[in-house]
């Protein structure tokens, strides 16, 4: 078989982060695509998938015979637990993450001797906002928090094999990401275009859910992918990490009313609406809008899951004043990627997208 300049094992393929990078380096010419996940999802032509669990190291080096030919890896792969915010200091979750990540580097390593470039995701919990306000805007230069996250357990990981390694690393600090996978835990995207649909399904206005006015930053995962390839194609990424932001800045409230546009829907006065304990009432009114519209048959909880969760704390719900959150993508720039995206433009053609997948209504 004939392998291509470059082969990209993309592992939690079926994610946000994962599903945009296959489809990005599945267009490029040079890349051979490989999507690692447990279950598998609609693939571009071209695209292979890996099936592995990754908690089990058995079946990671079973796979691994298989991959020897890989010379870059991005590591989306990500173990929530059904409390999200909670686990994210939970020790299990932790330990899960960085085992995941261990038992792919165990299996791979000896295998693919031509492994060049490790793409590693983290987030802005990397700059301790979900404990107390970070520093505004947050720069990749600040030193490491002090808390417990598995984004540190990783890294450490990564910083501690490289030195004696024939590849490279870099990482990947999006915000909060636009994009779209089914059941993924924190697609945002997703659970406000529900949560529309069902308000207009009710006879209702699109009512704003969430808390108070505050300065946020988001990252279409499109524009993700295309800072991973950046990254694994120039040496000036080796070792380094990058915030990957769209570049604007968001204020939920500022656009909430385009949302209600593209939903045929007039706006009111923003009313508290804790979406995770609310929306799960509302699985009849779903079955009713998924028969009337055509849409794929999923159910709220199999398309939405613990996004609800997620979605409430980025609308800052129950925060009357909550702080601003905004990544600085300077650095990234300076080292000549020149990608940006208009949030409000990223966040339609998302909607747009799960509209024509027909995953919500029009």
């Amino acid at each position: 078989m004939i392998h291509k300049k470059h082969t990209i094992l993309i592992a939690g393929a079926s994610g946000v982060v994962g599903a945009a990078a296959v489809e990005h380096f599945a267009s490029l010419p040079d890349w051979e695509v490989l999507a690692l996940s447990r279950r598998p999802s609609p693939l571009p032509e071209g695209v292979r998938h890996v099936a592995i669990d990754l908690t089990d190291p058995a079946a990671c080096v079973s796979a691994a015979q298989s991959l020897t030919h890989v010379t870059h890896v991005m590591f989306a792969a990500l173990y929530e637990l059904p409390e999200l915010v909670a686990g994210w200091r939970d020790p299990k979750q932790m330990a899960v993450n960085e085992a995941m990540l261990r038992n792919l580097l165990d299996a791979l390593q000896p295998a693919a001797k031509g492994l060049r470039h490790i793409t590693l995701m983290q987030g802005t919990k990397a700059y301790g906002g979900h404990i107390k306000p970070a520093p505004g805007p947050a720069k990749e230069r600040a030193p490491r928090h002090r808390h417990d996250n598995f984004y540190w357990l990783q890294e450490d990981l990564l910083r501690e094999r490289q030195p004696h390694a024939g590849w490279t690393f870099t990482v990947l600090r999006p915000q909060l990401i636009f994009g779209y996978a089914i059941g993924s835990p924190m697609n945002i995207v997703a659970a406000i275009g529900a949560y529309t649909a069902v308000q207009r399904e009710l006879g209702r206005s699109c009512t704003f859910p969430g808390g108070g006015r505050y300065i946020n930053a988001a990252s279409d995962s499109r524009l993700i992918a295309r800072a991973a390839e950046f990254a694994g194609t120039h040496e000036i990424s080796a070792n380094e990490t990058y915030n990957v932001v769209n570049g604007d800045a968001l204020v939920w409230q500022d656009i909430w009313g385009s949302i209600a546009q593209r939903f045929g829907m007039e706006t009111s006065a923003a009313e508290s609406l804790e979406l995770t304990k609310a929306m799960p009432a509302y699985e009849t009114t779903w079955a009713r809008i998924v028969s009337k519209y055509g849409l794929r048959s999923l159910s709220l909880e199999k398309m939405i899951g613990s996004s609800w969760q997620f979605t409430d704390r980025a609308l800052a719900h129950g925060l009357a004043n909550p702080a601003d959150s905004v990544l600085s993508p300077i650095k990234l720039r300076q080292h000549g990627f020149p990608g940006c995206e208009d949030t409000e433009d990223s966040l339609h053609y998302w909607l747009e997208r799960m509209q024509a997948e027909r995953l919500l209504p029009r």
